[in-house]
């Protein structure tokens, strides 16, 4: 037997062991398996129907529907001011005045120009008549005549004109004294005597008579409830009584610091108490207290996109599935769930931002609750 020759049986073990490490080699190079997704223990709820009953009372105020601040239409120095706040006053009554005296004398240089107008209307109408006279005894030429009465009809444009500009300075010098164009009550005072003011620049402040609104904020959690028409209930802090109104207003943005949404709540200007009273506004939801509603703890919702979700489970296959819902509003630690649940779902209550769509879960079993508890009120092993 040669040396280069193996026997049989070595040279398949030779193989054997080729074939082997190459299979070693191979599974070394191939990335491992990922683990499999763990089954995780969820609390589950089962949904129920509960009451509603909750009811918020908002403190308000009386303010006007209508509140005009007042300025002087010319600019001036203020030498009077006859109104002060709370003060009652009538259309047409004086509130403050200016110092008339550059008006006057603009209304009196308004004046010399229309009778320097007029006298030179009635120069050239004189002249125009003596050429008519000269014209019918054709001492004239017809072109003459014609001159004379362009004269006449330029002399009465530019008298017009000088009795509109007198007309303005007129107005101008009316336009300083602040009249009241309605009546109401003053509820601010924004400039004083000797103060120099622009034109249009607020002075006063005053509240018209009329209807007035009840006045309150809402934050963001609670305005789905409230809806322009709605009824609220107005107690009287005063006198504790009741008054009836409806929602007339409701704003469309929040105020940026208190990031509240102002509500306004018609009242009849007749029987609302004065302007300034406080008041209690009881809104009367869509959903009055007592009424069946769904409620669940708020660690059960999720944000899905730009609805509200939660996760339901499917007991036939121990899975979750995505369900979107309406909330109407909060009622304590709980949300009022609108639309999207029916009793009897089961719903995951914690947990829910680790769960994805179709992943297998088991409901979680409190160790604690398995335990039996003696008669001394210690907790035992079962």
């Amino acid at each position: 037997m040669k040396l280069h020759q193996l026997p049989p049986n070595a040279s398949r073990a030779w193989v054997l062991v080729s074939v082997l490490g190459v299979a070693l080699l191979v599974g070394a190079c191939s990335k491992p398996a990922p683990p499999p997704e763990p089954v995780r223990a969820v609390k589950v709820l089962t949904v129920g129907v509960g009451t509603y009953d909750a009811e918020y009372e908002y403190a308000a105020e009386i303010r006007p529907r209508v509140e005009s601040r007042l300025g002087f239409r010319v600019a001036g120095k203020i030498i009077r001011r006859q109104a002060e706040v709370g003060q009652t006053v009538q259309k047409g009554q004086i509130l403050a005045e200016l110092d008339p005296t550059d008006y006057r004398l603009s209304a009196d240089a308004a004046q010399a120009q229309v009778n320097a107008a007029k006298t030179n209307r009635d120069l050239a109408q004189a002249d125009f008549n003596r050429f008519k006279n000269l014209k019918e005894q054709n001492f004239i030429s017809g072109a003459e005549l014609d001159r004379r009465e362009a004269a006449v009809l330029s002399a009465q444009a530019q008298l017009e004109q000088a009795q509109a500009q007198q007309a303005a300075q007129g107005n101008q010098a009316a336009y300083a004294k602040l009249v009241a164009d309605r009546p109401g009550v003053v509820t601010a005072v924004e400039a004083e005597p000797g103060q120099v003011v622009a034109a249009g620049a607020p002075v006063l402040r005053i509240a018209v008579d009329g209807p007035r609104d009840v006045v309150f904020a809402v934050p963001e959690d609670k305005l789905l409830g409230i809806s322009v028409g709605a009824a609220v209930a107005v107690r009287v802090w005063s006198n504790q009584a009741i008054l009836q109104g409806k929602v007339r207003e409701v704003a469309s943005s929040a105020d940026p610091l208190t990031r509240t949404f102002t509500v306004k709540v018609a009242l009849d200007g007749n029987s609302s108490p004065p302007m300034g009273s406080t008041v209690f506004a009881t809104p009367k939801l869509k959903k009055q207290s007592g009424e069946p509603v769904i409620k669940l703890p708020t660690t059960a919702l999720r944000q899905d996109g730009q609805s509200s979700a939660v996760w339901l489970l499917d007991t036939a296959s121990m899975t979750v599935r995505s369900q979107k819902v309406t909330v109407f509003t909060a009622d304590g630690n709980s949300a009022v769930i609108g639309a999207g649940l029916k009793p009897g779902d089961k719903v995951v209550s914690t947990g829910v931002h680790v769960l994805a769509p179709g992943q297998q879960v088991t409901e979680y079993q409190d160790k604690l609750a398995s335990r039996a508890v003696g008669a001394d009120g210690k907790v035992g092993a079962p």
